[in-house]
């Protein structure tokens, strides 16, 4: 098994910055966490995927980040982050961390349906 901690969360003005963590334990080796993600879930709106990376560093991002968020891993420490700059008021959401033994190139790396371990959450809020 994979546990997920995230971390980093809070409020901020629209604008401003916050970096997410996520430290994974348990069986943290490439077989079970190939693809590593971020994820978040508004109130009143399905879950969606933020931002994706695989192991060998290759990355996905949702259209309504890119340019404004970066993921990146240590795989050393087991640990992904989300470094979130130029937040909006829209960015507001419970934020989650996820794994996949699984590698995804594709859209299939923004996909809830295809990661098994998920952390607890950490709430972002960005006021405007």
């Amino acid at each position: 098994q994979v546990q997920l901690v995230e971390s980093g969360g809070g409020s901020v003005q629209a604008g401003g910055s916050l970096r997410l963590s996520c430290a994974a334990s348990g069986y943290t080796s490439s077989v079970y966490t190939s693809c590593r993600a971020w994820f978040r879930q508004a109130p009143g709106k399905e879950r969606e995927g933020v931002a994706a990376m695989n192991r060998d560093g290759n990355t996905r991002y949702a259209d309504s980040v890119k340019g404004r968020f970066t993921i990146s891993r240590d795989n050393a420490k087991s640990t992904l982050y989300l470094q979130m700059n130029s937040l909006k008021p829209e960015d507001t959401a419970m934020y989650y961390c996820a794994a996949s033994q699984y590698y995804y190139s594709s859209r299939a790396a923004l996909n809830r349906a295809n990661f098994g371990y998920w952390g607890q959450g950490t709430q972002v809020t960005v006021s405007s």
